[in-house]
């Protein structure tokens, strides 16, 4: 059907796959919307975005601001969670078109009767829609535009300020065009800001040569709470199989005692539905979540949707696994890595409908618990279409509950996942090490689209990873992967006490840990502080106190030459924290130089006297030069300044 439009509205951002997805905020953040809109000719034109919340039946309205070359600009807040959605509205305003015209003419010294006349049907449209004051004054404008007497009057009331201020106010949206409508979902703040720490409960007694339980993990929430921390991420603690079981360092072959690896779940004790019996009862774990809650921090479960071999599942669903034309069912495989231990579920089985029904009946069971956040393992072997249903459905009645993917992933896949609907995700940033892919890493993830939906989480380490860059190393290099990630990333995360402990010895010629916990029972001595927990909970506490911190994508780095360096300035929405953040990449040598001061984006002029607050060391410094020198060495590789 033919329809007169007079503005076009093109590249609308932002937007993900043309609108496919929706982009991702918390609460309280901006959506910045933009786009190019133009008319035919020459006429003024005036645009909008406008936005509401899911449940909302009203749409609330935001004047955008023209830029260069056709484009225009505005920005809302996001106040609740869910789904919100946007869209642009243009329009030729004809009252503000009548206005520049005549406008034009009078300091062309032109006699302006008839174009007075003209401007009475607007005035009109404005009495008709303005307030009572508001109203009695275009009244009486109208009345100054028709009598001859108050022509002089008229033409200074006809390009007062005024007047353009009402037809802004007030404006006749003739021939709108408006954009397609796309989303936004908003989740709580956590999802933008967390602090991880990981540990395998059955690795928490106090005593060696016993099982943890979880009362043993409740005594150990003081120490995670103390050190910073708001997220405790358990490995599976589900009944582990017994068929097939792993021995210590990945033998295929278990010892009598050997525990066995979480993530192969499922034996006669139970499913995903049920606990490890060695950790304890239902109402244990309830109990340790509430306590974890009393001290300000969150469990994270493991989801791990897969099988061993003497899962329930098997012998009550055997429809739910693919069987080879022997009649055995193929473990896992990641080439040249073999799960002997573990069965994957067969996703395109006929009966997948079943089988995806009781996956989410198996979250919503542990959401019953109090369970908010999920760290999902290996969610890039299982179809994206289940993981955007399940999260979906999952967030319909529980919008709190946030996922983490862990797929170390291609690029593309990581990013699918994130589209699809996952909270967080996690990064190359446990293998990026050198400066210029450092910098050039967060460039890709807070300055190209990612920003709008791909929400990183760094991790230094993992039980999966122990990273060369990390073997054999003592605090200096400890301290500089967990600064950097501190300072670049607003969600973090460390496997711990492994990290903190500086437990680094691999498996010969490979990224994994001698001894990993992966495949046995590890005792610590919980109690131990050293250097690098007392800086992990000073670095912590900073991130809490400094909303700088607190986000990924407000970052600009610095003029540094010295290679070993790194240097960037981060601040929070609101332009009140402003940060300066220095870190060295030498754990073994003091390394220097001169770090160029973002003097544009400071507001500020070469001269301006500036005062830096080490965050680290309270010590305060004062530089008036754009370009300022600095030295660090291995004890404490990091200044952290705060701008006044």
């Amino acid at each position: 059907m033919m329809q007169q439009e007079r503005v076009v509205i093109d590249d609308l951002r932002p937007q993900i796959n043309c609108g496919k997805f929706f982009i991702k905020r918390v609460v309280g953040e901006q959506v910045v919307v933009s786009a190019d809109v133009l008319p035919d000719g020459h006429d003024v034109i005036q645009a909008e975005v406008l936005y509401k919340h899911q449940s909302a039946r009203k749409w609330e309205e935001v004047r955008m601001e023209p830029l260069p070359n056709d484009r225009w600009q505005a920005a809302f807040t996001v106040s609740r969670q869910g789904f919100y959605e946007y869209k642009v509205r243009g329009w030729v305003d004809y009252a503000l078109n009548w206005q520049h015209g005549i406008e034009a003419k009078i300091r062309d010294g032109q006699h302006v009767k008839s174009e007075l006349l003209d401007g009475i049907q607007y005035l009109d449209y404005v009495s008709s829609k303005a307030e009572k004051f508001d109203r009695e004054y275009v009244k009486t404008l109208a009345s100054r535009f028709k009598n001859e007497g108050d022509y002089e009057q008229a033409v200074k009331e006809a390009v007062s300020e005024r007047l353009h201020g009402l037809f802004l106010k007030y404006p006749g949206r003739f021939l709108a065009h408006t954009s397609r409508v796309l989303q936004v979902y908003v989740d709580r703040k956590r999802a933008n800001f967390s602090t991880w720490y990981e540990f395998f409960p059955r690795s928490a007694a106090p005593e060696p040569g016993k099982h943890g339980t979880f009362k043993d993990c409740e005594r150990l929430l003081p120490r995670i709470a103390k050190m910073g921390f708001d997220t405790v991420y358990f490995p599976p603690v589900h009944p582990i199989g017994e068929v097939n079981r792993k021995g210590k360092n990945n033998t295929t072959q278990a010892k009598e005692g050997d525990s066995g690896v979480p993530w192969a779940i499922g034996s006669r004790f139970g499913g995903h539905r049920h606990l490890h019996p060695e950790l304890g009862s239902e109402d244990d774990f309830r109990n340790l979540i509430r306590a974890a809650g009393e001290l300000g921090l969150e469990v994270a479960m493991d989801l791990a949707f897969q099988a061993a071999p003497d899962h329930p599942y098997l012998t009550e669903h055997p429809e739910w696994f693919r069987k080879r034309p022997d009649g055995t069912i193929q473990y896992a495989e990641n080439p040249p890595k073999k799960y002997q231990d573990i069965v994957n579920f067969w996703f395109e089985s006929p009966q997948y409908k079943a089988l995806w029904k009781e996956l989410l009946e198996v979250t919503l069971q542990w959401v019953g618990f109090g369970i908010r956040i999920f760290r999902v393992d290996n969610p890039h072997t299982k179809p994206y279409r289940f993981w955007n249903w399940l999260i979906a459905e999952v967030k319909k009645k529980h919008p709190d509950v946030l996922f983490l993917a862990e797929a170390f992933s291609r690029p593309r896949v990581m990013q699918q996942l994130a589209k699809q609907g996952f909270s967080q995700s996690y990064t190359y940033f446990t293998w990026r090490v050198q400066k210029q892919e450092l910098i050039e890493y967060m460039v890709e993830l807070t300055q190209s689209e990612m920003r709008e939906y791909y929400r990183p989480n760094f991790w230094p380490n993992t039980p999966d990873i122990n990273p060369y860059h990390l073997q054999g190393q003592g605090e200096a290099m400890h301290i500089i992967r967990y600064a950097l990630a501190a300072s670049l990333c607003g969600n973090i995360g460390i496997y711990g006490p492994v990290f903190e402990y500086m437990v680094s010895e691999p498996y010969p010629g490979k990224e994994e840990y001698l001894d990993s916990e992966k495949y046995e029972i590890r005792h610590w001595d919980w109690g131990r502080e050293n250097k690098l927990t007392h800086i992990i909970g000073k670095l912590n506490a900073i991130r809490k106190a400094h909303p700088a911190l607190q986000q990924t994508n407000n970052i600009r780095f610095c003029g540094l030459e010295n290679q070993q360096m790194l240097a960037f300035y981060k601040w929070d929405d609101a332009g009140h924290d402003r940060l300066l953040v220095i870190i060295s990449l030498d754990p073994h040598s003091t390394q220097q130089g001169y770090v160029q001061l973002p003097l544009d984006a400071l507001g500020v002029g070469a001269g301006t006297r500036l005062e830096l607050h080490d965050l680290m060391t309270h010590t305060s410094y004062h530089w008036e030069a754009e370009w300022n020198y600095v030295a660090l060495h291995p004890d404490l590789p990091i200044h952290l300044f705060h701008i006044r």
